[in-house]
């Protein structure tokens, strides 16, 4: 053997073995463990600087260093790296709250150790000293950094520690997560809950909180909470939100409004908090909003004008709010909001798991179940199993060994039909919707679907809607607060690195106080264009673009380009064998760096692109196929090849095929037939192609333990088993279907 390979072999043995020491008699003796932790992250800290465990970008490596010098002991250090990383985590200081109990933790060590004061009195002067440095606008997000649930921090610990029963020794991953689990517990059992009282004191100098259960009219409970600051005694503009996540955030939203210098009100919905009423997520927002405004919009405190903000669940109760429009009501911020029926539960109508993890994390109690909805080991293994198990998606609910009615009332309705119509303005009820309007969203946000839906139902029924779009590139928690330096691993320009709740304030002051209109809102549609460090406006979505490409599926290695239409038709064919649950992943190399999935997948390749262009809007397109089956959910992803080879996505779509003519009505398909099934509703991304790139077109067939499996035999799919799969399912991709790609020109 060559001698360069045998060392090179050596070397990757070792590194492969390389192992730390960790007594087993620290797993049941705290005393050990105490003395052994500080040792143990000291050694993952210099692995974690060596090339092979260095995470991919600054703002990861500088979030686990921080925590494994406090571990360490180190905590002077970790302070520093911890400033450091709230700069790399975003700009202008917006995450300047980013981790606050640790630091506060650090701080007070730094400070017994010096000074031999008791640990208690140390963090006091800590939390005091933080606090008063803090950006006033920053404040209610102080209670939102410092919780932490100590019972679950408890049991993540031990079974970290479980997995070392019986060991001398433990790998890296092991000891970076055991490190992790062990500062969690270790911070918050330190400081909780005094650092909780130190909050509420400060809480009580500055705002006036009261909470208070209202009744409707049918007789419903709701909690609502109203938070203002003391120096304003006059009566403002209420700023609602609609919150199913009751815990401590009711605060955080609370706290925001009056630290802009509005009345924050925060009521919960039916079910919540201090109500017995059944919670049905979605069914009552509507009708019990009306009520709530009514209120808030006459107490001594309110000058009888009310907006509404919020993101998610909360952006979809505004839309419930205006379907039924009360007169004091005189704006809405939707951010990344839900549309119901439209991208949530499904998503162009296919069920997607995640329902039924989000479902019992809103209702196993009073409030939110933090341990049970973040344990993804947990929810992994049961969409596994039920993966595996070839049943019905039905059967998922009791496969997590919790049944849900709520669950299986949802996937009564695959078709956007009259229950999830009634939830939200439906069709000409837009058209009645004349306030002022500002919606967020992004090109990551997982409800960029939902957001946009409401946007141009709104302008279709309505042409003189006063609604303005901010989007960027933001996912679901960034379009709701603001701009991360890096979103999916990849840093965004500095003109996106915006606070969103800078700009949804704006936006109040500009309606509710005759303020200034906000400079970003140049025309009601406001796009960054990554790579460009700008942001362009525009009159209306389709205006995004200026022209497109049809990108034909075919390859550029057999024809002269994917963009020209092709002369001969032929196809690809695609065979999914739904029986069989241990598919063996393929994967096509795109470069020497990089390479892609194409399980249950073909792909298609331009040639290299000749100059830059932008690519700004959403995908749509027409495939032309034939299938042996009644029907098909079918998967597209676009991305580009990166000049150095990198793949980046740029857009994707799933959807049903027999539902996309029409979301309410199902349209079979006929098996062995050419047929013609539009592409609509891909999400949006605006981004400068450089020349040298390539672009890449994966279209497949949805098949993983994510998202219900559609068998084709045209039953309710939600009733669907192994059983019925049948034959495998094979398509024929026509070579004159294409991908319309939107392209933005000066």
């Amino acid at each position: 053997m060559n001698f360069k390979i045998l060392l090179a072999l050596i070397f990757v043995n070792l590194m492969q073995a390389q192992k730390f020491y960790f007594p087993k008699t620290a797993v049941n003796d705290s005393l050990i463990l105490e003395k052994q932790m500080p040792t143990l992250a000291a050694q993952v800290i210099s692995n974690l600087q060596t090339l092979k465990y260095k995470p991919k970008n600054d703002v990861d490596f500088s979030d686990a260093l921080f925590r494994m010098q406090i571990v360490a002991k180190e905590y002077k250090k970790s302070i520093a790296t911890l400033a450091e990383h709230r700069n790399q985590f975003a700009d202008h200081n917006m995450a300047g709250y980013k981790s606050m109990g640790y630091e506060v933790y650090s701080m007070a060590k730094v400070t017994e150790v010096t000074t031999k004061k008791p640990f208690r009195k140390a963090l006091q002067e800590a939390f005091n000293k933080k606090y008063e440095s803090i950006d006033e606008h920053l404040l209610p997000r102080v209670g939102l950094a410092v919780y932490g649930d100590v019972n679950n921090f408890r049991k993540l610990l031990k079974k970290a520690l479980d997995k070392q029963k019986g060991k001398d020794s433990i790998d890296y991953p092991s000891a970076l997560a055991l490190c992790k689990a062990y500062l969690n517990y270790k911070t918050y059992s330190s400081i909780h809950p005094q650092i909780m009282q130190l909050l509420a004191l400060k809480d009580k100098e500055k705002f006036i909180t009261e909470t208070r259960d209202l009744t409707t009219k049918n007789g419903n409970t709701l909690t609502i909470t109203i938070i203002r600051k003391k120096e304003n005694q006059s009566p403002l503009p209420v700023i609602l939100t609609s919150n199913i996540y009751a815990g401590e955030i009711d605060h955080f939203f609370g706290k925001r409004a009056a630290v802009y210098d509005y009345v924050g009100a925060v009521v919960n919905t039916r079910g919540k908090r201090n109500s017995n009423d059944e919670n049905n997520p979605f069914e009552h927002e509507s009708q019990d909003l009306y009520e709530v405004i009514d209120w808030v919009s006459k107490q001594p405190w309110s000058n009888g004008k009310v907006g509404m903000i919020g993101g998610s669940y909360v952006g979809f109760s505004q839309w419930a709010a205006v379907k039924n429009l009360h007169p004091a009501l005189k704006t809405i911020v939707p951010q990344v909001s839900v549309g119901i029926g439209i991208d949530y539960p499904a998503q162009n109508n296919v069920f997607v798991n995640y329902m039924l993890q989000w479902i019992q994390y809103v209702t196993n109690n009073k409030y939110t179940d933090e341990a049970d909805f973040s344990n993804a080991a947990k929810w992994d293994s049961i969409n596994t199993a039920w993966y595996k198990s070839g049943k019905s998606f039905r059967a998922l609910d009791t496969i997590s060994g919790k049944p849900s009615k709520i669950f299986q009332r949802w996937l009564n309705h695959p078709g956007y039909d009259q229950y999830w119509q009634k939830m939200v303005p439906y069709k000409e009820e837009f058209a009645k919707i004349n306030i002022p309007i500002l919606t967020t969203t992004g090109y990551y946000d997982d409800d960029q679907i939902g957001a946009l839906y409401y946007y141009k139902e709104h302008l279709k029924y309505n042409k003189n809607a006063d609604h303005y779009l901010v989007i960027g590139p933001y996912n679901h928690g960034g379009a709701q607060s603001f701009g991360f330096t890096y979103v999916d691993g990849n840093p965004i320009d500095p003109a996106a690195r915006i606070s969103i709740d800078d700009l949804a304030f704006s936006w109040f002051d500009y309606i509710l106080k005759n303020g200034k209109k906000p400079e970003i809102l140049k025309d009601k549609v406001n796009f960054q264009v990554m790579n460009t460090n700008t942001w362009k406006h525009a009159p209306n979505l389709d205006q995004m673009h200026t022209s497109s490409l049809k990108f034909y599926l075919q390859n550029s290695k057999n024809n002269s380009s994917v963009f020209n239409k092709p002369t001969q038709q032929n196809f690809t064919p695609l065979n999914v064998d739904f029986k069989n649950r241990n598919d063996k992943d393929s994967y096509y190399a795109v470069s020497k760096k990089d390479s892609i999935k194409t399980t249950n997948s073909i792909y298609f390749e331009s040639e290299v692109l000749d100059k830059d262009i932008i690519i700004s809007g959403d995908f749509s397109g027409m495939f032309t196929l034939s299938i042996n089956k009644k029907d098909v959910d079918t998967n597209t992803y676009l991305y580009q090849i990166n000049p150095d080879g990198k793949l980046f996505l740029l857009s994707s779509h799933i959807a049903r095929a027999s539902y996309v003519k029409n979301n309410e009505v199902r349209q079979l398909l006929t098996p062995n037939t050419i047929e013609q099934i539009p592409i609509k509703n891909a999400y949006i991304m605006s981004k400068k192609i450089e020349k040298g790139s390539r672009l890449l077109l994966l279209v497949g067939v949805n098949k993983t333990s994510s998202w219900q499996l559609n068998y084709g035999t045209g039953k309710d799919v939600s009733d669907e088993t192994i059983k019925d799969a049948g034959e495998p399912m094979m398509i024929k991709w026509y070579n004159d279907s294409y991908v319309e790609i939107p392209v933005y020109k000066d």
